[in-house]
């Protein structure tokens, strides 16, 4: 009863974010929102081209759309929150709007991996079998494919959200982090949470090694496929069409275990520096990773290229 009662009183979250570096946050709100600007206009001209190019639409370009639309959602789900926390003093979150912001988060992020292991399925299929791609990569076969992942992710982030949010909360409610995120949340938990660890790590493997396992084998096959064309021409085509997906791949996976692998520092100093590098990286991660996917696709992709200057052309011309 009194664990219920402890659980209770805790109604909000205090956002530390980059209270400690005031300087910082007006500099931040500047650099943050121009960058969601951008990632908003460049993932929904990604949408809306291929959405509305007849040529695009195949299992590539959808899966594309997916991503971006993701891209979307995912810095929506946090974006806001970080924008706030550096203009508002009290930087505070009410338990409910914590849970959801964490739910969100999370399952973008989940189905982030799904759906680039999908796509690098959708790579692989078209380099290493390309008579067998229409009827592999049917759109009976990509839907569901791009379904699942937005499932599986859902579903992952509904576990560890419950189960996170169902933890007592002891007074501790300052969340040492821009958002909710679930590793900083856990740690004001006072009970166990071997359980959650545990489930954490289950939850990690699915949707990060197994996928990064994946994406490695496929490209293994497609790299040596790639080798065995004949003519310079050839090859230069064949890796253009997974090279923005590789690009992305490194990008996304690079962050992740750049954020989470490196080494923490025992130096009470150098722990308040690598505090701020923590969350610059995740900032990174949330809002300058997004902001980087269309470029790279645009930038590496020739029909991309071609259909955003049709559109732009087309849209001048009715004017």
């Amino acid at each position: 009863m009194e664990s219920a009662n402890q659980t209770a009183s805790v109604t909000e979250f205090i956002l530390l974010g980059l209270s400690a570096h005031p300087k910082l946050e007006k500099t931040f709100f500047v650099l943050i929102l121009s960058m969601y600007l951008v990632s908003l206009l460049g993932n929904g001209v990604l949408i809306l081209v291929t959405v509305s190019v007849s040529h695009l639409h195949t299992p590539m370009y959808f899966f594309l759309g997916n991503l971006s639309f993701l891209d979307i959602c995912y810095m929506t789900s946090s974006v806001p929150l970080i924008l706030n926390s550096f203009l508002t003093p009290g930087k505070t979150i009410s338990f409910s709007a914590c849970a959801m912001q964490m739910f969100l988060s999370f399952a973008m992020g989940a189905t982030e991996c799904v759906l680039l292991g999908m796509m690098a399925l959708d790579r692989y299929v078209a380099i290493c079998n390309p008579l067998r791609y229409p009827v592999v990569m049917s759109k009976a076969a990509y839907v569901p494919m791009a379904a699942s992942s937005w499932a599986a992710g859902s579903a992952a982030s509904m576990v560890q959200t419950s189960l996170a949010m169902k933890l007592p909360f002891c007074g501790n409610n300052v969340i040492n982090h821009f958002t909710c995120e679930i590793l900083a949340v856990l740690r004001l938990a006072c009970a166990d949470i071997s359980i959650n660890v545990i489930s954490m790590g289950v939850t990690n493997v699915i949707f990060l090694a197994i996928p990064v396992l994946f994406i490695f084998v496929s490209y293994v096959f497609i790299i040596a496929t790639i080798l065995q064309i004949p003519s310079a021409e050839g090859r230069k085509k064949a890796f253009s069409t997974c090279s923005a997906h590789l690009t992305i791949v490194v990008v996304f996976y690079g962050t992740i275990l750049f954020m989470y692998g490196k080494p923490k520092s025992k130096d009470p100093l150098g722990a308040d520096e690598q505090d701020l590098s923590d969350k610059l990286i995740s900032l990174f991660y949330g809002v300058v990773t997004p902001m980087l996917n269309p470029i790279i696709y645009s930038l590496r992709n020739k029909d991309v290229k071609a259909a955003v200057r049709n559109l732009v052309s087309q849209k001048r011309f009715t004017q």
